[in-house]
């Protein structure tokens, strides 16, 4: 994976980089179904590009094995021309571009997995920043809605959500971390399964991201937000899973010379080794028994995956 990881970098680190060029590469690796879109949006534009890479028995070959999702979430790859590079929040387009381009590598080689893998993010090598606590954020040129809008795929049985998660104190570890799983404004105990993966691949004991309910309502309602990694969970009913990009020290998402390869690379291994297990039915996202008895207890909680009463 950080051979994908190390050519992805190098082809986003460009001032001129755009949706066309990496679906180019994508294409050149034998993948086919690529999407890419160019959506204008208050801040500028930026080119959202999805692909869909076929499993031996997932629905795009009318089977019935489930479909993940691997979500890259960010503001912007760049933030041109007030900072020169490639920045920080670049994590998750590298790792979601990198997983396509080895899944692509590993369908060349004979090695298919089950089920479908839908792989999403955007590009926008000139993203606007934003004020933000403890250091800045990347903005975005179009809004968190239309993000979910290109991003988040009605046949994604579960999502892993890849984000860098440098700009905060509660996260104190270089490396990667995952959060609870969270499920129609339920935030739920973290998944065993995906506990197990994240050990077995990183050679470290499992890190956990800790995130709050302000955390899993959609951007735009006046909460802090500790980044945006959960904003997929505010538009399906799927379990959405956050993969953190984590560092030591506080990192601003418009930081430059601050992406790490070897990080990246284990976000990488990680959601394909949980795409692998998920496809084959072998890795649960959460225990759908006690989720129908908290719901049946408590009611439902979709009221979170809204704006609400503003």
């Amino acid at each position: 994976m950080l051979k994908q990881v190390m050519e992805v970098y190098d082809l986003l680190d460009d001032a001129y980089i755009n949706g066309p060029k990496v679906a180019e590469l994508l294409k050149s690796r034998g993948l086919e179904r690529i999407d890419v879109k160019t959506i204008n949006g208050k801040g500028g534009s930026t080119d959202f590009i999805k692909t869909v890479i076929p499993g031996v028995e997932g629905k795009k070959s009318e089977g019935n094995a489930p479909t993940l999702g691997i979500i890259g979430r960010l503001g912007g790859i760049g933030a041109r021309p007030e900072r020169i590079g490639i920045v920080s929040d670049a994590d998750g387009a590298i790792t979601a571009i990198s997983c396509a381009l080895k899944l692509a590598d590993m369908r060349n080689k004979g090695d298919i997995l089950k089920g479908d893998v839908i792989i999403a993010t955007h590009i926008c090598p000139d993203a606007p920043t934003q004020p933000h606590k403890p250091v800045p954020f990347m903005g975005s040129p179009v809004d968190i809605q239309e993000m979910n809008k290109y991003e988040v795929d009605p046949e994604m049985d579960a999502i892993l959500s890849v984000d860098a998660t440098k700009g905060n104190r509660i996260i104190n570890h270089r490396g990667i971390a995952i959060t609870p799983t969270v499920k129609e404004g339920y935030i739920l105990r973290i998944s065993e399964d995906l506990l197990d993966h994240l050990a077995w691949t990183t050679g470290k004991p499992p890190r956990v991201a800790p995130i709050t309910t302000q955390d899993i309502t959609p951007y735009g309602n006046g909460l802090f937000h500790m980044n945006s990694i959960m904003q997929p969970c505010t538009a399906t009913d799927s379990p959405v899973v956050g993969v953190a990009v984590t560092a030591e020290t506080a990192v601003p998402g418009c930081g430059t010379g601050a992406n790490h390869e070897v990080d990246i690379k284990e976000a990488g291994i990680y959601c394909l080794e949980v795409a692998k297990a998920f496809t084959e039915n072998k890795c649960r996202f959460y225990d759908e028994e006690e989720f129908k008895r908290i719901v049946k207890l408590y009611g439902r909680m979709s009221g979170l995956q809204t704006l609400g009463e503003i």
